[in-house]
């Protein structure tokens, strides 16, 4: 079986939209220890994540991810109303989103599957479990799954 990064032939691009500096280091470190090659695009905020993804201010050399790593609860614009930006624009509605928030409550993973997320991962609060989590998605997303094609 042929890795993702080695269909695409290139490291994988992944934009991780978290606002929690700490978290976003996990995630990264968790990141680094994946099977397949990795670039990691870190955006604070809903806002510029629709400018990283639409190539706006301070983004035109962007790559096109090839997963969104989205947290929920985030300033400016929320991780909800990305995630129904994202799936209302055709160039960007096929690229996979990963919900990766602390948040369990089941209207907002009911919501987040309503607006066409791909997985809904809450984060767990040991470091070992948060890693493990991350090694999980890298397994399933890395290995397994098969991405569409690049636009």
């Amino acid at each position: 079986m042929m890795s993702t990064a080695a269909t695409l032939g290139r490291p994988v691009e992944i934009l991780l939209v978290e606002d929690s500096p700490s978290d976003a280091g996990l995630t990264r470190a968790a990141l680094e220890n994946t099977t397949v090659p990795v670039n990691v695009h870190l955006v604070e905020n809903g806002e510029d994540a629709m400018s990283f993804l639409r190539h706006g201010d301070g983004y035109a050399n962007a790559p096109r991810p090839d997963f969104v790593l989205l947290d929920l609860n985030l300033p400016k614009k929320d991780g909800r109303e990305v995630l129904a930006d994202i799936r209302s624009d055709e160039d960007l509605e096929s690229i996979p989103i990963i919900v990766l928030t602390t948040s369990g409550a089941p209207e907002d993973v009911a919501q987040s599957y309503k607006l066409r997320a791909n997985c809904y991962v809450q984060k767990p609060v040991d470091l070992n479990e948060f890693m493990n989590a991350i090694k999980s998605l890298d397994r399933f997303w890395f290995t397994y799954a098969t991405l569409p094609p690049s636009r």
